[in-house]
């Protein structure tokens, strides 16, 4: 096909500033997770695809299969103005400060 981009399990853009190994990546409306580590001004490789440990809001339980967001780099259920992530992969109860996604569109 003369049209095809790519396969879509990864996307780029570039750093607005550092950027670790395995940090959420909120581009636009959608996120991923780094696949390096970048330097402001890098072409940073997310990908959007696959099942990552994630740093999760301390407070707050969230249930397997329960829809997760993005908030200041850290995983919530709560919904509200933040960015859709993907699905909670395993729970994660009250307290934890992980948990596994499983990253969806």
């Amino acid at each position: 096909m003369k049209n095809f981009v790519q396969n879509g399990k990864t996307i780029e853009t570039v750093a607005g500033g550092a950027i670790a190994s395995g940090a959420i990546v909120v581009v636009g409306a959608t996120a991923g997770v780094s696949a390096g580590a970048y330097a402001t001004g890098d072409t940073v490789v997310v990908n959007l695809e696959g099942v990552y440990t994630l740093p999760k809001v301390a407070s707050g339980a969230i249930a397997q299969g329960a829809k997760c967001y993005h908030t200041s780099g850290e995983i919530t259920g709560t919904a509200s103005t933040n960015v859709f992530v993907g699905y909670a992969h395993t729970a994660a109860a009250d307290g934890a400060t992980t948990i596994n996604v499983l990253l969806a569109r």
